[in-house]
């Protein structure tokens, strides 16, 4: 049967974390940069444990006023060490609540910003495979991401959008920029579909995207996420697609 993963970003205080648990198949949990905190990352895990969901770890800016959704300029050395510090606090906790942390996802501006950058991506990734060599990397397909995960040895897990618009080059469309999110429930899904079942994702231009994502992000902190997110998951079970957790890719 074909299977594809739903992953959420949790943890984001939008009080949707425990309906969203009941149909996503991987949780990408904030570790306490651009929100979360330990009692937080603490009930997520126990749930995710509770319903066998994936958890991951999602870093990003410290930058919570602005939800990590701007890029800040700083020595690298100083952005290594955020990250450092909220993956040192969401593994702690998911040890002593003995829970696997599988993946890592960035999250917003960094995500961006390390999908366009491939030495950047790479200083990043190095970072984080320093600390778990067996950690995975959810990265957005076709972007400098999967590069630099292949470039450092970082297990693979491919990663696309539902609700995000692409431009013609794979990447996101900046969320200024009109049309950035989609919010038409039945696009969303056709969408889904599409690319559960095609490998293709339209881009804003009309461009068809080809892309081997087993991943599908819906996000957490879109109005309407919880029934969103069902009416996908239903869609896929509707055509005989299964939801569940994808093996990494392996580096060779």
């Amino acid at each position: 049967m074909m299977s594809i993963d739903l992953n959420a970003d949790l943890g984001e205080g939008m009080g949707t974390d425990e309906d969203l648990l009941e149909i996503v198949s991987s949780a990408s949990i904030a570790c306490g940069g651009h929100a979360g905190d330990a009692p937080t990352i603490r009930h997520i895990l126990k749930t995710c444990k509770a319903r066998g969901v994936r958890a991951g770890a999602h870093p990003g800016y410290a930058d919570p006023k602005r939800f990590g959704r701007f890029r800040v300029v700083m020595p690298l050395d100083q952005l290594l060490g955020q990250i450092r510090s909220q993956l040192f606090l969401i593994r702690f906790i998911a040890d002593e609540v003995g829970v696997p942390l599988s993946y890592v996802k960035l999250h917003g501006a960094l995500a961006n910003q390390t999908a366009e950058e491939l030495a950047f991506a790479v200083g990043i990734f190095a970072t984080i495979q320093a600390m778990d060599p067996k950690m995975a990397v959810l990265a957005l397909d076709n972007s400098e991401q999967v590069r630099a995960a292949k470039a450092v040895g970082m297990p693979l897990i491919r990663e696309a959008y539902a609700d995000r618009a692409y431009t013609g080059e794979g990447l996101l469309v900046p969320r200024s920029q009109e049309g950035a999110v989609i919010h038409d429930v039945e696009a969303v899904i056709a969408r889904c579909l599409r690319l559960a079942k095609a490998g293709e994702i339209v881009a804003i231009d009309g461009t068809v995207l080809k892309s081997t994502s087993r991943s599908i992000c819906l996000h957490g902190d879109t109005p309407g996420a919880v029934d969103l997110a069902r009416d996908v998951r239903d869609a896929l079970e509707g055509e005989g697609i299964a939801v569940a957790a994808q093996q990494p890719e392996v580096p060779e």
